[in-house]
């Protein structure tokens, strides 16, 4: 069986003489957790990793969306839907969503993730042409910064692309549309491929995993693959493990304390947990409006395992929070 190597991420300055940096950026690693299906994860110093491992775990990633990768970025979540989980139905008009998204800008967002269907659990398909109509107006009166498209179907991704999206979110991975690996790799645009199981009405009952770890990791190497035949370049190729989708909370939470095994796919990582069911289920806190303190603390233990991006809903308060952390964690020295 094929072992996948975890990198143990530190940050400071008592670095050992043999650590190596992190995906270019300033977190390194002197070992590694090795995963091997049916065996014991062992640990083991970076000179017994495969040296392509390594330089997948090492390589500095490239610009996403016109945006650096050496340091976590916050992606503004702007859900334009009537009934997405936390959000939904929060503007009138797609006026009002260009002002939340000038907001959010303003409060320290990188990028915009702009959806036009919700995707939390038992949610219906919306029809293509609906969510064109949600997503076009908006990501238009916004061109010229960051954009990605929250879809899972090519002729949206396609529109929005257009109108100005400089990313594709597909959430199904790939998987619900079978033109749009096709698209994604015609289109040159990066692309961010997520892991799910079945649809948002069916997610729920598809958490069989032999190993909730390996199992992502495998389906979006399989994924990054694609897109590499299909003529996309890996650097334009960003993961996300899915939490919360098709997911249960130990298995979130497995794939929290494990999200570093993903550097080992040599593409950019992207973490979306905010205001989500399992923080609701151990913090207690039932309304999802009210989590972003549980979001905020899942969003900084992302960053600290080399997270690049971060997406989330409540931006002044992650901006500040991630703020005050670096400062604390650089310890005050030039």
């Amino acid at each position: 069986m094929t072992a996948r190597y975890r990198p143990l991420v530190q940050c400071g300055h008592a670095r050992p003489d043999d650590a190596l940096p992190l995906a270019g950026g300033p977190r390194w690693f002197s070992q590694c957790a090795r995963h091997a299906r049916g065996e014991a994860v062992t640990v083991v110093p970076v000179s017994e990793v495969p040296q392509d491992v390594l330089a997948r775990l090492t390589a500095p990633r490239e610009p996403v969306a016109g945006l650096s990768m050496d340091g976590p970025r916050i992606m503004g979540i702007l859900n334009v839907t009537p009934d997405s989980f936390s959000d939904g139905g929060t503007d009138a008009s797609a006026q009002e969503s260009i002002a939340r998204a000038r907001r959010m800008l303003q409060d320290g967002a990188d990028i915009l993730d702009i959806g036009g269907e919700s995707t939390r659990p038992g949610a219906p398909e919306v029809p293509v042409d609906e969510e064109i109509a949600r997503v076009v107006p908006v990501t238009e009166a916004l061109k010229g910064v960051p954009i990605s498209v929250d879809t899972r179907k090519a002729a949206v991704a396609r529109a929005a692309a257009e109108a100005g999206a400089t990313l594709i979110n597909d959430v199904s991975g790939l998987v619900f549309d079978p033109e749009m690996t096709e698209f994604c790799a015609s289109s040159r645009l990066p692309v961010c491929v997520m892991h799910m199981r079945g649809t948002p009405e069916t997610m729920s009952a598809e958490t069989d995993y032999a190993d909730v770890l390996l199992d992502v990791y495998d389906f979006l190497e399989t994924q990054v693959h694609a897109l590499e035949h299909a003529g996309l370049p890996r650097e334009k190729i960003v993961v996300d493990p899915g939490i919360g989708f098709a997911k249960t909370l130990d298995q979130n939470l497995a794939l929290l304390n494990g999200l570093s095994l993903f550097h080992g796919l040599g593409c950019a990582i992207l973490l979306g947990v905010s205001r989500k069911g399992f923080i609701g289920k151990l913090s207690g806190e039932a309304e999802a409006a009210n989590r972003f303190p549980g979001s905020i603390a899942t969003a900084l233990a992302g960053v600290a395992q080399g997270a690049q991006i971060i997406r989330v809903h409540d931006v002044r308060e992650t901006r500040q929070a991630l703020t005050l952390w670096q400062a604390v964690e650089e310890g005050g020295q030039e």
